[in-house]
């Protein structure tokens, strides 16, 4: 269709025949390989307009996860591929005549020797990511319920109450702090003994009362996926008070140091 101007580029991967079959990107648009001729790599795509995706939060999540689930099977088929982020688009140039592909190509071609390199290094290895948060109440059970010049709180005004109160509280978050800063230094480096590379994220998702621990990415070969889970679970049986998400594995999102700048384009969401 003459509308069809531009990709959609969802990763950078191995050429492999067949790779692409069946699977279906943003709103159930079919996936194909651009082939890099003289390469050996190929562009997982949809042929699009030349125009970002652009809709309110519940829909940009609902694109992203339709795009994770088209790289995360194509993965799994080829074992090693660099995934872009949303929006990632390569228009034609009108003026000199150069279709999407052609710039496309151009770009694969400059930085060959990069990606291949890095499709080599990360065969075999996936992404797992960690989240780890403290208990607050769990982590501080163990003091004095009561300070001595609390032990009279029933006869207290209520705004003497309320002082106290938020006193202890932030007792509390200062005791939890001083301990998830321990527990951080020691659980990142067991999980670096067992990970090839670690890279901090943002806050952990936690619940009113925790203290962040540790959120991090991890590249691991596909074999330690396990030991991974094993230094979780003993951090775990050490300290009762943490609270752990262990999630993936995942194509190595926050690994893949290749972007198109040009001829791509990286659009925002909104």
């Amino acid at each position: 269709m003459t509308e069809h101007t531009a990709l959609y580029v969802y990763a950078l991967l191995p050429e492999r025949q067949g790779a692409a079959d069946g699977v279906t990107g943003l709103d159930g648009r079919p996936l194909r390989l651009a082939a890099v001729p003289g390469t050996g790599i190929a562009a997982l795509v949809h042929d699009a307009t030349p125009a970002p995706f652009q809709g309110d939060d519940d829909q940009v999540r609902r694109w992203v996860a339709e795009q994770s689930e088209a790289v995360t099977t194509v993965w799994e088929r080829v074992g090693s591929l660099l995934p872009m982020t949303f929006n990632v688009l390569v228009a034609a140039d009108a003026a000199s005549g150069r279709s999407a592909e052609q710039r496309l190509g151009e770009w694969v071609g400059e930085q060959e020797d990069d990606i291949t390199g890095q499709l080599r290094a990360l065969t075999g290895r996936c992404e797992l990511r960690v989240e780890v948060t403290l208990d607050r109440a769990t982590a501080t059970a163990d003091g004095p319920a009561v300070s001595p010049g609390e032990a009279q709180d029933d006869a207290r005004s209520p705004g003497m109450r309320r002082l106290l109160a938020k006193q202890r509280e932030q007792s509390e978050k200062n005791t939890a702090g001083q301990l998830a800063d321990t527990l951080h230094a020691g659980i990142r480096r067991r999980l670096l003994a067992v990970a090839e590379d670690l890279r901090d994220r943002g806050p952990a998702h936690r619940a009113p009362g925790e203290t962040d621990v540790l959120s991090a990415a991890l590249l691991v070969r596909h074999e330690d996926i396990d030991a991974v889970g094993t230094v979780l679970s003993d951090a775990q049986a050490g300290q009762p008070a943490l609270r752990i998400r262990f999630l993936g594995p995942w194509p190595p999102y926050s690994f893949t140091e290749t972007r198109p700048q040009e001829p791509a384009e990286r659009h925002a969401a909104h």
